[in-house]
């Protein structure tokens, strides 16, 4: 495989993503990695963050870039700043919060699944009943609302 290189504040593919409260950048793509893990560079344009939800079969790290975000796994409440990292297991319950007017995340699943194909979609209402049925048809369950601000 060839060295990937991808700037800062420029997607893998030219082609950023709005999705929920921000915008979504490709880092690394699962087709760079044999659907082994994607990285996506997520940078926050208000704060809030996506309903108490699930993976069935991937794991989810985050890590903090600028900003203040709040984070739930299982039952414990954690508040990380730039240059913190949470890791959120398969099958275990999370949610997250940028806290701050602004703020970046690093975000990625290992295995990468069809993560990207889900924030290509563009959805922005969590709370909706679509927001469900497309994290369903991409391998998760929407077990909660968002973490209150």
């Amino acid at each position: 495989m060839a060295v990937l290189t991808v700037l800062a504040d420029q997607d893998r593919f030219g082609q950023p993503v709005t999705f929920l409260n921000g915008q979504f950048n490709t880092k690394v793509s699962g087709t760079d990695t044999g659907g082994a893990l994607c990285m996506i560079d997520t940078v926050r344009t208000r704060r809030g963050g996506p309903p108490l939800h699930f993976h069935y079969e991937q794991d989810e790290l985050f890590f903090v870039q600028e900003g203040d975000f709040r984070f739930l796994i299982g039952e414990e409440l954690f508040d990380l700043k730039p240059g913190d990292f949470i890791f959120g297991p398969r099958r275990i319950p999370h949610a997250f919060a940028n806290l701050s007017e602004t703020g970046r995340l690093m975000v990625g699943f290992q295995p990468a699944g069809t993560m990207e194909a889900f924030f290509a979609a563009g959805l922005r209402d969590p709370n909706s009943e679509a927001f469900r049925e497309l994290s369903r048809a991409h391998g998760m369950e929407v077990v909660g609302p968002p973490l209150a601000l």
